[in-house]
């Protein structure tokens, strides 16, 4: 079945064939890329809301905020 497959492909130019059209498309899909002239280089950002009831803002700010903060800046992005 195999071999029958292979010299079928080999008689009727169905490799050369193949290899034409996977070379177009890949033309084709290259001179549809999107080109960014100018790259995305914002800093991302993470906005952090905690919230403890019965607490002050201040205790909330000190005691959970700031920490996490701090863990959070050291994770590479």
């Amino acid at each position: 079945m195999l071999r029958a497959l292979v010299d079928f492909a080999l008689k009727t130019g169905a490799g050369s064939c193949g290899v034409v059209v996977l070379t177009a498309w890949g033309v084709v899909s290259f001179r549809n890329l999107p080109i960014e002239a100018y790259p995305d280089v914002a800093n991302n950002y993470v906005q952090i809301i905690t919230q403890w009831p019965g607490r002050s803002a201040e205790e909330i700010e000190r005691q959970v905020t700031v920490p996490v903060e701090i863990q959070m800046a050291g994770i590479p992005t």
